[in-house]
């Protein structure tokens, strides 16, 4: 067997060393990651007010946002329906 002296002892040790604290700084930059990912997940969750992404409402329109996917819809009679998802609601 190999002798074990000082030199290789603090070499080893300081390897450990760096590897654990590469490990807990890369856990620490998932972590900060799927925070950040979270923030904005909620921030597009966010209610909007979609008809006046289209302009003002004049009352005779044809065409609406949806509140669902924000896609354009449509009215026929009473009735509005996304041409995207197929969310539809009576007037």
């Amino acid at each position: 067997m190999d002798d074990l002296n000082r030199r290789a002892f603090l070499r080893g040790a300081g390897l450990a060393f760096a590897g654990v604290v590469g490990a807990a700084s890369f856990a620490a930059g998932q972590q900060e990651q799927e925070e950040d990912e979270k923030s904005k997940s909620e921030e597009s969750q966010e209610e909007l007010d979609y008809d006046a992404l289209f302009g003002e409402d004049t009352g005779d329109e044809d065409t609406r946002a949806c509140p669902q996917c924000g896609a354009l819809m449509y009215r026929q009679g009473r009735t509005w329906t996304c041409e995207n998802c197929g969310y539809s609601y009576v007037e």
